[in-house]
């Protein structure tokens, strides 16, 4: 008896700690256990980002078992790769306005948090409202640029058209996570994503399928079921930003815009949007690199290995994000030493979860990419995609708890240098490389992805440990 107590005891701990961190409560994470606030954090935004990693994966599902599926899997894959435009814009302001409110509460000051948080959305709105007018006219061009064969680009135009013209739908899914996340209420940014993803994945089948009155749309239903879903998630954020129950009480006058406000945030988020910016651009051009190097099949198979790699990489992302409020909210609160405790603490977690998905990625690749696509050549190129880019999964995860401490302590120009070398200067380069000069064609891509962001890892750890971020006034 005396033995299975304290096996009890922390089981019920366990089981305690999720409980409060999916409720929601106000927390003060300045104060108190730093491992438990990390816990609190963490968990509902690892489940938040595993939820904006399910968006693809769905429509990848479900389109990879449609005729032409090498086609449609290429179409998904090569505007996911460009709506990472949309998600670097997205990300960037959200990092802004999570640095600027975290910071806020910190300083006990919610009402400067709350305004903050608005003007964070009017700026991303008129920018949204740009790029998708233009992601919508030059649909079938982008497609072609990207390297897609002139009939795959007909075949995928109206999918780009609606995933680029819902565009606002994933910015403000983003954008208002971002101020809850800074606000410390996780729990609220996670259940949009789950309602989100549940319309997603109720309402793709019906509209690439057809059910009842409702047509089969095919490659375009999952188009109609994503932009669908994620608004329906937008709707619940709205709705939980203005019910004034959470700490910050917004108001339709907080709308009005504050140019001297709106001119800070864009001085945090323009750095923060170039850092991903230069990443997505990357991402894009070994994307292209492939498509040229290997055709149709080797693009179809790369898209579904980076898809299972975002689906792995986002939870790891949210647990990082909690290192982003953590920096923030404890600078505001003039507690440097806890802040910097909390991000290792967070890279520690992070380490141990990629660890985990690298041996599951190395072992269970064969299984992991039967279940996206029935084409056997697509398969084997995804299966030796999966492989080499999951030998740096550690790597990966403790860079992105080193950018989001950066970024929550409003530091982003530190990141935007590392990704700008880090990507242009290395990966790019390396990936031409090998793909061309060494005629390793996508292979060479692969390999130079875990090389480039296992570089990228140790230069920001040492930037870290250099500690200008706790300099940095926001």
């Amino acid at each position: 008896m005396s033995q299975n107590t304290p096996k009890r005891s922390k089981l019920s701990l366990v089981f305690s700690v999720i409980k409060q961190s999916l409720q929601g409560k106000e927390v003060d994470y300045t104060v108190g256990s730093i491992r438990l606030s990390v816990l609190l954090l963490a968990i509902p935004m690892m489940l938040e980002m595993m939820m904006e990693s399910v968006f693809a994966l769905v429509d990848l599902y479900f389109v990879g078992h449609l005729e032409n599926s090498s086609f449609a899997v290429q179409t998904v894959g090569l505007t996911e790769s460009v709506l990472t435009i949309i998600y670097s814009l997205a990300i960037g302001i959200s990092m802004a306005a999570t640095a600027v409110v975290a910071r806020r509460i910190g300083e006990k000051d919610p009402v400067a948090a709350a305004k903050a948080g608005m003007q964070a959305i009017l700026i991303a709105f008129a920018i949204t409202v740009v790029i998708s007018g233009f992601g919508v006219y030059y649909g079938t061009e982008i497609l072609l640029l990207m390297g897609a064969s002139p009939e795959a680009a007909a075949h995928g135009t109206p999918f780009i058209q609606i995933m680029m013209g819902g565009s606002i739908s994933i910015m403000l899914l983003f954008l208002i996570n971002g101020i809850f996340r800074g606000a410390g209420n996780a729990a609220v940014a996670m259940k949009s994503l789950w309602l989100a993803n549940l319309s997603n994945i109720i309402l793709c089948p019906i509209f690439i399928n057809g059910f009842g009155p409702i047509p089969a749309f095919g490659l375009t239903g999952a188009a109609i079921a994503t932009t669908i879903g994620r608004s329906i998630g937008v709707l619940y954020q709205l709705y939980h930003l203005f019910n004034g129950r959470n700490v910050l009480k917004i108001t339709i006058a907080y709308l009005k815009p504050s140019f001297k406000q709106i001119k800070a945030i864009v001085s945090i988020a323009s750095p923060a949007v170039l850092q991903f910016v230069i990443a997505s651009c990357s991402w894009i051009f070994l994307a292209q690199l492939v498509a040229t190097t290997g055709g149709d099949v080797a693009s179809a198979g790369y898209q579904t290995a980076m898809r299972l790699m975002m689906f792995f990489l986002l939870p790891a992302w949210g647990l990082s994000n909690a290192a982003a409020t953590l920096v923030g909210q404890n600078l505001g609160a003039k507690q440097v030493d806890r802040a910097e405790e909390a991000v290792l603490k967070t890279a520690k977690y992070n380490v141990i979860y990629m660890g985990s998905v690298m041996l599951i990625s190395l072992l269970g690749a064969e299984i992991l990419v039967g279940f996206f696509s029935n084409d056997s050549d697509v398969q084997n190129i995804a299966v030796e995609a999966v492989r080499i880019i999951a030998l740096g999964y550690v790597f990966y995860g403790i860079g992105m708890v080193m950018i989001n401490a950066f970024n929550g302590a409003g530091d982003t120009k530190t990141p935007t240098w590392v990704n700008l070398f880090g990507f242009w200067f290395f990966q790019i380069p390396l990936a031409y490389l090998l793909a061309k000069y060494f005629k390793m064609g996508p292979t060479g891509v692969f390999i130079a992805i875990p090389v480039a962001e296992t570089t990228i890892t140790m230069v920001s750890f040492f930037l870290f440990k250099k500690g200008r971020w706790k300099r940095i006034e926001v």
